[in-house]
């Protein structure tokens, strides 16, 4: 009985490098001598465009098919990607950039034209990127965006095909890190102006970065094959991906196992002991720079726009249960938003009410609410909306049971992961449940988001003079010990107004078959496949 399974689990582990199949492991056929990857990555894409993207799950295949003028490390730190070099002014605020000779997977070169094209077409107000206020760090961007100054008028210029020059707003020394972004990415000129939003489909999709997509069957995978115009191919290992929508982590979880998926995302935080037992060495947590959330929408729920309503939702939460009993992966409560380890900050900034115990909170919960007009005879009612993720689900329930502690009535809806953010952006809902992971390690990736001109992603549509006024004067201050107390001060007004309740500070939570080498801890949870290959 044992040899059979030996023999399974021996094919398995080869990972498609010789095309080892089983009736028990069901991968598609690698051919001979070629690596390949099948990557479990929880969710669909709604589009593989870096200027229109906004989910994780798009950014981890977008990222290994194109490449912007910096690129992440195996740790994720920044390395030169596009550009092999780059100089500051004395004041901060132009940067040159110098791009090496590159292609575009159809062979055109890539130039310093298709970076200002990118800039300016994400700050298009047609484009309606939800990224768009990233990109308002370059010169007019703001005004640009808000319709008010020409597409020209975006501080980017291309001094000749291989030398580019961005002129900032206010000076950014976390620019490198904010440029492996996807918004950031070049875009093809000669085929979007060609095909318009057709440009993403496979057969026009081009890219410059170690792959080049060839299919993607709508719920099913995303595949793409090692792009041989790559200016690095040489030294990528990896020959063909594809990409899974895998959002039950628990199946995900035994395809891991069986040999069908080699990477899955993600794994139900619960499961770590009884993985580590049925599967040693796959299980890959990690400190990430990320927090769940709830956000508020007070923008349209009344309820909502009562600062004591919000407390008490907060104050109701259990963090120390959820981390400590549901999660169980290493979480840690939330207090604030900015995660433990982000640079260039000075913590400090916590609910006014974290040291509280739990038994007082409620006390304060309830008081808050009868105060706000809500009790037995009159329930405040809420409904929390939530993307389908089994860790998603478990934090509604929870968060259900906590709030039925103190009187409120919570039902909960679930969605596809794109639909509840779209839902989200869309201001369709009344709570929202979810994480924001850093898109660079800078304390602006986090309290940016909250600011009154941020767009879509300010959920909750938190408006704050005195919050904007300090990130603001935090952007122009040079000083970087100032400038981390002010962020501070901003991060202590936010919670002072319960703009929104964090929950958790997360961890990655990957599953890597330990044949699987290049996968490295990264704060920011990105995994280049350039990196990646697989012993033999």
């Amino acid at each position: 009985m044992r040899r059979p399974l030996f023999a399974v689990l021996i094919c398995a582990l080869l990972l498609g490098v010789t095309g080892c199949q089983s009736k028990t492991v069901k991968r598609p056929a690698c051919p001979p001598g070629e690596v390949c990857l099948e990557y479990g990555n929880e969710a669909e894409p709604l589009t593989l465009d870096p200027q229109t993207s906004n989910l994780v799950t798009e950014a981890r295949v977008i990222g290994d098919l194109m490449m912007g003028l910096t690129t992440e490390a195996p740790d994720g730190s920044p390395l030169p990607g596009m550009a092999t070099s780059w100089t500051t002014s004395a004041d901060g605020l132009i940067w040159t950039f110098h791009l090496r000779d590159a292609r575009w997977s159809d062979g055109v070169p890539v130039t310093a034209e298709d970076f200002v094209y990118a800039y300016r077409r994400e700050l298009d107000p047609k484009t309606a990127s939800i990224y768009a206020y990233l990109s308002t760090i370059l010169k007019n961007g703001q005004a640009v965006n808000d319709g008010k100054a020409p597409l020209e008028a975006v501080g980017a210029r291309a001094i000749d095909a291989h030398t580019l020059e961005l002129t900032l707003e206010h000076p950014a020394p976390y620019l490198p890190q904010l440029l492996m972004q996807t918004s950031f990415y070049p875009a093809p000129r000669h085929v979007i102006e060609k095909l318009g939003d057709h440009w993403v489909a496979p057969g026009n999709y081009v890219s410059n970065g170690p792959f080049k997509l060839v299919a993607w069957q709508l719920g099913d995978h995303v595949e793409v094959v090692k792009n041989p115009q790559f200016f690095d191919a040489a030294h990528v290992c990896v020959g063909r991906i594809h990409y899974y929508p895998t959002a039950d982590v628990v199946s995900a979880e035994r395809r891991v196992q069986r040999g069908e998926l080699d990477i899955n995302t993600t794994f139900q935080s619960n499961r770590l002991q009884h993985i580590r037992e049925v599967m040693p060495g796959y299980a890959r947590p990690a400190p990430v720079l990320a927090t769940y959330y709830v956000s508020f929408n007070t923008r349209d729920v009344t309820p909502l726009k009562d600062l004591r309503v919000r407390r008490a939702l907060s104050e109701a939460i259990d963090r120390d249960f959820i981390t400590g009993k549901l999660q169980r992966a290493g979480q840690i409560p939330a207090y604030n938003f900015v995660p433990p380890g982000v640079a260039n900050y000075a913590y400090g900034a916590a609910t006014r009410w974290s040291k509280e115990s739990f038994v007082q909170r409620q006390i304060e919960a309830k008081a808050l609410l009868a105060g706000a007009g809500y009790g037995p005879k009159h329930p405040l009612k809420l409904e929390i909306k939530s993307s389908n993720g089994s860790e998603t689900l478990l934090l509604a329930e929870a968060i259900q049971a906590d709030w039925q502690a103190i009187g409120v009535s919570a039902s909960i809806a679930q969605n596809e992961t794109q639909i509840a953010f779209a839902a989200y952006a869309n201001r369709d809902f009344q709570v929202g449940i979810m994480s924001w992971y850093a898109d660079f390690n800078d304390p602006m990736t986090f309290l940016g988001v909250l600011k009154s001109d941020t767009g879509a992603q300010n959920y909750g549509d938190y408006k704050s003079a005195a919050y904007d006024a300090l990130l603001s004067q935090a952007d122009h201050e040079t000083d970087a010990g100032r400038r981390a107390q002010i962020l501070s001060r901003a991060e202590q007004t936010m919670l002072d107004d319960e703009a929104m309740a964090p929950i958790a500070y997360s961890v990655s939570r990957s599953l890597v078959n330990p044949r699987i080498t290049g996968w490295e801890t990264s704060p920011l949870n990105y995994h280049r496949a350039r990196w990646l290959c697989v012993k033999r």
